[in-house]
């Protein structure tokens, strides 16, 4: 035991005995005061801090576009946020004057000043990002990790599952995912379309002319598309293949359907339900509870949506609803580290757990995992980059590898946990320059207020 914990405990006993139990608990209230602050970064005076700029760097490939934005401060700290994946800096930088001269520790005043200007999907990136760095910035300030600024963590490690190359050959599909199952990760995924059927007569009913692609921006109920009982039938087929290589026990998800009707959306989940899936995902576009519910109310296996749903109010009517069994936010577009938080915490009163969709880099990764150890409900954590071989040195101060046998530890350093290793991060940027200056953003002003 470390000197000062036997003499501050060895003290706790003595004035326990000697005093009586008042005595004892007027020392405790005066030492939790103390602990309270022991770990304060004492080159920092947290109430005076204020932000002085915010600069981003954009890395690509990764295996997606991540805009990593930096706040700095009038003490020299500084904290470290990152854009949703695929989206533009433009939704963080148009926000840089509206955070100058805050002190950076007011997380939520500040986020409720900017939340805004956020948006479903890709356009809650930068308020998400902007919130990520505000938690990296008090945690060092106050020289705490952040899940515990979050009250505390319910466990020292998060659960992954990975994304997996596809391939229309259920063989080669099945080894791919059993490899990820002998690397570790105790939780799989699958992309399952219905681009398997295109070259199959009799699987698809469709207006002529149609051509199955997740790139459609026609929304699943308007594009006419229907499986067939024998298409069902097929997809199935597929997954039981997959399950003959991977087993029964593990849990395993799909994603990816296709733009499909909502009657073929329960004919296929009726067709798989035999393989004990996870979860179905995304079936219909979120907006769309009553067809959700009806969906999840025809089949017996988990229904599950979320990843571009923006802020608390429509996750909490997702789950009050019991639309679908399982929600699923992208943290990068939920709102950020403390709204996801409430997420989890309003959905798990009703009975729903939550899986956290990602596909950044270890910067937003480790808010994630922050958030996920600290709500209680969570259930397990995407990660898209596990093939990437230099992912995890584009930042140094965490257990590398990062995703180790399926699990990122929780760091115990203060705020995010992690810094950023500028010669790795330079060799994989977008654009020329690191962190250069954003000067043109710094006035940008307009009357934001939402009443008169």
């Amino acid at each position: 035991m470390p000197a000062k914990d036997f003499n501050r405990r060895s003290f706790l006993r003595t004035s326990a005995g000697a005093a009586g139990g008042l005595a004892a608990a007027t020392f405790w209230a005066d030492a939790t005061l103390d602990a309270a602050v022991q770990n304060v970064n004492r080159n920092s005076k947290p109430s005076d801090l204020r932000i002085t700029d915010m600069r981003i760097a954009v890395v690509e490939k990764a295996p997606m576009l991540c805009p990593i934005l930096r706040i700095d401060t009038n003490q020299g700290i500084y904290g470290l946020g990152e854009v949703r994946d695929g989206s533009s800096k433009t939704y963080a930088l148009l926000l840089k004057s509206r955070i100058l001269g805050e002190n950076p520790c007011n997380i939520d005043r500040i986020f409720r000043k900017i939340k805004q200007f956020g948006g479903d999907a890709r356009q809650g990136g930068g308020v998400c990002g902007i919130e990520m760095a505000l938690w990296d910035l008090a945690g060092k300030a106050y020289g705490v990790p952040v899940y515990q600024m979050l009250g505390g963590k319910f466990r020292d490690k998060i659960r992954c599952y990975a994304d997996t190359t596809e391939s229309n050959d259920p063989k080669i599909y099945g080894a791919r995912l059993k490899a990820r199952k002998d690397q570790g990760f105790t939780w799989l995924k699958m992309d399952l379309g219905i681009d398997l059927l295109k070259d199959t007569p009799g699987t698809l009913s469709h207006p002529l002319g149609f051509v199955p692609t997740m790139g459609d921006r026609t929304q699943h109920m308007f594009t006419g598309a229907e499986l067939t009982d024998k298409g069902a039938a097929m997809m199935g087929d597929f997954v039981a293949q997959v399950r003959e290589q991977v087993g029964m026990e593990v849990p395993l998800s799909a994603d990816h359907f296709g733009h499909i009707g909502v009657n073929s959306c329960i004919r296929l989940g009726k067709a798989l339900e035999k393989y004990n899936m996870a979860w179905l995902e995304d079936m219909v576009p979120w907006q769309y509870p009553e067809l959700l519910k009806k969906i999840s109310d025809a089949v017996d296996v988990p229904i599950l949506t979320g990843e571009d749903i923006y802020l608390k109010e429509h996750f909490i009517e997702l789950a009050r609803m019991h639309a679908v069994d399982i929600l699923h936010p992208d943290l990068a577009t939920s709102g950020g580290i403390l709204e996801t938080k409430k997420i989890g915490d309003a959905i798990g009163e009703l009975g729903v757990p939550m899986a956290m969709h990602f596909a950044g880099s270890p910067v937003a990764c480790m808010a994630n995992v922050h958030c996920a150890a600290a709500t209680e409900n969570f259930l397990v954590l995407e990660n898209h980059s596990v093939d990437v071989p230099w992912w995890g040195d584009l930042v140094e101060g965490v257990e590398k590898p990062i995703i180790n046998h399926g699990f990122i530890t929780v760091p115990e350093t203060p705020g995010l946990g992690v810094t950023l290793n500028d010669e790795v991060m330079k060799k994989h940027l977008r654009e020329p320059g690191y962190f250069e200056p954003t000067n043109e953003w710094d006035k940008e002003r307009s009357n934001d207020r939402l009443w008169s």
